[in-house]
């Protein structure tokens, strides 16, 4: 597997510390070949330019094929919309290799890859960024997870070990949390996902697979800290129907003191737990 955070273009030159709010939006583009078939990386950028995320986190991005005049899809894109670009290989396909990336217009402070491969499984990986926002750093956690459920589960658990894990010296502190991606979970939370669910709160979702007549809820966005995500819906647009099996899921990431008290509030209503479930967990450890 292999990480690359290339500064290809920055688009606007907009100071970070004076954005309100952070527009997100995490994106399957079926290595950029659409409900008809047809191959065609132009219609993929044409539906992020039309959204104008400020982060957006990719699957199935294919890192083999060329595209115009670019070695691969990943370099088009970030032209294309004028972003930073970190890229993430992981699953193989006969043509070559495809896998995450995240497009962004802020500053890239690090990142890396975790590991999400299952033996017995394709080769699954996520992006773990820290990106610079005004004076806030926000990690960003961009993944695809698998096909099957037990596969999945460990993925879960993989991810919620990452973010648990004591912040290396040579790393600053996330002020907030961002996952977001395609989570192949169409069970809901009864599936993989609960562990997510009980670490982060419940994620933004809404049906987004197939592209042209949507029933499931694939993918999701997940916030974690001081920041809540307002104005979350599917982008509709005749061409996003088209150009991929999956429609774009965007949101707003927001920092203001309101958002900051209605989070903490959503936090302690997601912890609280009822006197007799308490008295039961002492009572099992024997501290009684």
């Amino acid at each position: 597997m292999k990480l690359n955070h290339s500064a290809v273009h920055l688009a606007r030159a907009r100071a970070p510390a004076q954005i309100p709010s952070v527009r997100v939006v995490t994106y399957n583009i079926h290595t950029c070949i659409g409900v008809d078939r047809r191959y065609d990386p132009g219609r993929i950028s044409t539906v992020l330019r039309e959204i104008d995320a400020d982060i957006a986190c990719l699957q199935e991005v294919d890192a083999g094929r060329p595209s115009e005049r670019h070695a691969g899809q990943w370099a088009y894109l970030g032209a294309a919309t004028g972003c930073r670009v970190i890229t993430g290989t992981g699953v193989r396909q006969h043509r070559g290799r495809f896998g995450n990336a995240i497009l962004t217009r802020f500053p890239v402070l690090a990142a890396r890859l975790i590991d999400l491969t299952v033996a017995g499984y394709e080769p699954r990986a996520a992006i773990d960024a820290d990106l610079l926002i005004g004076e806030r750093v926000l990690r960003v956690i961009a993944t695809h997870f698998g096909l099957h459920a037990a596969e999945r589960r460990q993925q879960a658990n993989r991810l919620m070990a990452a973010l648990g894990a004591p912040v290396s010296a040579n790393r600053r502190k996330a002020d907030a949390v961002l996952l977001m991606g395609d989570l192949n979970e169409w069970r809901g939370r009864r599936g993989a996902i609960r562990s997510l669910d009980r670490h982060l709160g419940p994620s933004a979702a809404a049906r987004t697979f197939p592209s042209w007549m949507p029933v499931l809820a694939l993918d999701r966005i997940y916030t974690d800290g001081p920041a809540v995500l307002r104005d979350v819906g599917v982008y509709h647009s005749p061409l996003a129907r088209l150009a991929s099996d999956h429609l774009p899921l965007v949101g707003r990431l927001c920092w203001s003191a309101r958002d900051l008290r209605d989070r903490e509030r959503l936090r302690l209503s997601h912890h609280r737990v009822r006197p007799d479930a308490i008295s039961r967990r002492i009572t099992e450890r024997g501290d009684v």
